[in-house]
């Protein structure tokens, strides 16, 4: 599978290109047009327990479409809900990622995408626990609310980044879930920020511009006022 960028950095879509009988698989609800003679087949993918965790604990959908294409190959576009950016991240062997709720798009026949635990954060009401882990070899199509930095650290490297904006990291890194002001609360309220993580290297973390949980919450404040 090839990954072709349109109309990026702020309503991208991303076009699958797929070789004669390539499966590409998509969240459900992503896909926005596809070439002539491209199959589909929705499921639970990895069963229905499978398909439990991951629309109940990562946030994605139950079932997950898979389009093949014809013997003389094809393409699939996909996007996300949000405006934004998307990126085609390669995923290795030794090298598995953890995806942020909302974050996958789409991934190639090689790659594994199923429920993990990504931290704390959402026990205070912040973006983190579960999301999803890719493992294998292939690249995950990743969709983002505004646009995409990519911090690729050295070995001892540290970055801090607010929960609601990280997308994915490398699953070898360190890293742990603080509050944005050490061990004060109020403090953390005051400030307008919650929790954070800190990332130590080597590794690689994607993060997102703008927050959709920040940016649901002042739709309903407006709404509401």
């Amino acid at each position: 599978m090839k990954v072709e960028l349109r109309h990026n950095p702020s309503s991208t879509v991303a076009r699958c290109v797929l070789a004669g009988g390539e499966p590409v698989r998509v969240e459900s609800g992503a896909m926005v047009a596809h070439s002539a003679g491209v199959t589909l087949e929705a499921k639970a993918e990895g069963g229905i327990l499978a398909g439990i965790r991951r629309s109940v604990l990562s946030g994605e959908s139950f079932f997950v479409s898979t389009f093949t294409a014809p013997v003389n190959g094809g393409w699939v576009d996909v996007a996300p809900s949000l405006p934004g950016d998307m990126l085609a991240l390669p995923i290795a062997v030794d090298r598995p990622y953890f995806i942020s709720r909302g974050g996958w798009i789409a991934h190639s026949a090689g790659v594994r995408v199923e429920s993990q635990w990504g931290g704390f954060a959402n026990l205070f009401g912040g973006e983190g626990g579960f999301g999803l882990r890719a493992e294998g070899q292939g690249e995950v199509v990743v969709g983002v609310f505004g646009a995409i930095d990519v911090f690729d650290l050295a070995p001892g490297e540290q970055v801090s980044i607010d929960t609601g904006h990280v997308v994915a990291y490398d699953l070898a890194m360190q890293f742990t879930i603080r509050r944005a002001v050490s061990g004060r609360s109020l403090q953390s309220l005051k400030s307008g920020e919650g929790l954070v993580f800190d990332f130590t290297g080597p590794g690689r973390v994607l993060l997102q511009t703008r927050n959709p949980r920040a940016f649901a919450s002042w739709t309903a404040s407006v709404s509401s006022g």
